[in-house]
């Protein structure tokens, strides 16, 4: 189930979030961790520099203690209360798998595992993806971690899942070309990262038309018929697409597919804020806050334009939105403030899961909208950690840093973490920090031949 847009544009997310059990209040659940907290205390008084090393690192451990044992891949969640939909405690998450791989290249750089732990790891995880059912090169959205079996998101979409294919790629992409210059070992698991990315068949899910279709399905088909069309989170899939030297689309897939022939273009504001592209939601509302994220993990928006948009304003004015509703705070909800609690994307929710955004906001907050967010908005994403450590505490910060959402206004802490959610908040900490990301991504040869292809300019383009 998707709600509040005209096309569905939530990855990652179990349907069975939506059931009751996944929105209880466990912040007294005598069965959570034990919280540190003298931690949580030290963090009060900690210079930015080892406040953003301290939630890289704790956060990076989603991926890395808490990954699923036998495929060393992302759990999609993970719950302290240790209530899970059935069957679902070992389902891995190939998107925020592809997460996950960005984050353990800030890992090994910032020595929170050192690289031979790493280049290990990454080898289990490579051979891992090798060998599990692919549908054209492309995988699932969701594999049981211990069969390596494909375990099926809705009724047709039990097949390949090319947006999620295109989160994971990124990743493949970024490790192949980080450990490509370094040791025997590394070397040899950055080819087989290439083997991975190179085997994905992007044309094929384009079905004959200018257009990609999310889903394929071995049983079903094309029949789940979701056109992949702009602008939602799924702009590094048609990069991604354009760019493979062995399965490539043609412009004409992004320019009349994605771009709608120009249709994605628009002078619509909000708050006084020009919106630049259109977003795929009803008429005057616009999308959650990991769109400006999931693609840019390591497609960098810096000085990113087409005949569409300026990608750096597009994103950044899409998060000082998030900001002026946050100040104008229309329904009086606690702890609301450009200085204080604000961002707003998909997450836990009251109701068990929602897409949120300032117009579907009820009073809930994602902390990983706000510090995902920190290359647009560096002073207010540190602002937002600052007030979660000083204000919340260890009613939101845990084993694997911050929990997914909260409501101060209902008192809402439930300990649990989503893999999608988490992954970005590592990867685009760093790319504030030191765009190493960004810097790995935009540097792949295929990359830059993509991106010239489909008519983008950018500083990183040779």
């Amino acid at each position: 189930m998707r709600t509040q847009f005209t096309y569905p544009a939530l990855t990652g997310i179990a349907l069975a979030l939506f059931f009751s059990s996944s929105c209880q209040n466990t912040s007294n659940d005598k069965n959570t961790e034990s919280h540190a907290k003298t931690d949580s205390v030290n963090r009060h008084t900690l210079n930015e520099d080892s406040l953003l090393t301290n939630i890289q690192e704790r956060t990076f451990q989603y991926f890395w203690d808490g990954a699923e044992p036998t495929s060393g891949l992302a759990r999609e969640r993970i719950h302290m209360d240790g209530v899970y939909p059935q069957n679902d405690r070992n389902v891995i998450t190939i998107g925020g798998s592809g997460f996950g791989l960005m984050s353990m290249i800030v890992a090994m750089e910032r020595e929170f595992i050192s690289q031979e732990q790493g280049i290990q790891k990454l080898n289990h995880i490579m051979d891992y993806l090798a060998k599990i059912e692919r549908f054209h090169g492309a995988w699932a959205h969701w594999y049981d971690g211990e069969l390596g079996t494909a375990k099926p998101f809705s009724e047709k979409d039990n097949g390949g899942d090319i947006v999620e294919t295109a989160f994971l790629a990124q990743g493949l992409i970024a490790v192949r070309e980080y450990l490509k210059d370094k040791n025997d070992n590394a070397r040899a698991v950055a080819q087989k990262a290439d083997k991975l990315w190179k085997e994905i068949d992007w044309n094929h899910y384009t079905n004959g038309q200018n257009v990609l279709f999310w889903h394929w399905s071995p049983k079903f088909n094309f029949q789940q018929n979701h056109p992949i069309q702009g602008y939602d989170e799924c702009l590094i899939t048609y990069i991604l697409a354009a760019s493979s030297p062995s399965h490539a689309i043609s412009p004409s897939v992004y320019h009349e597919g994605w771009a709608r022939s120009g249709g994605i273009k628009s002078s619509a504001t909000k708050y006084d804020i020009p919106l630049i592209l259109k977003h795929n939601a009803k008429d005057g509302e616009i999308g959650p806050l990991f769109w400006e994220h999931y693609s840019y993990l390591g497609l960098s928006p810096k000085g990113l334009k087409d005949q569409y948009a300026d990608y750096w304003k597009a994103t950044s004015n899409h998060v000082k939105i998030n900001l002026a509703y946050a100040d104008k705070n229309p329904k009086g909800y606690i702890g609301y403030g450009a200085n204080k609690g604000w961002g707003w994307t998909a997450s836990y929710s009251i109701d068990g899961y929602n897409a949120h955004h300032p117009d579907n906001d009820p009073g809930v907050i994602s902390p990983t909208a706000a510090l995902s967010s920190m290359p647009y908005t560096p002073k207010q994403s540190i602002q937002f950690a600052n007030y979660l450590n000083k204000q919340l505490g260890d009613k939101v910060w845990g084993k694997y840093g911050y929990y997914d959402a909260y409501s101060e206004t209902a008192n809402w802490f439930p300990q649990r973490y989503l893999a999608i959610d988490q992954g970005p908040i590592v990867v685009m900490i760093e790319n504030y920090r030191t765009g190493k990301i960004w810097d790995l991504f935009m540097q792949a040869p295929e990359i830059q031949q993509g991106l010239k292809k489909l008519g983008f300019t950018s500083p990183y383009l040779k």
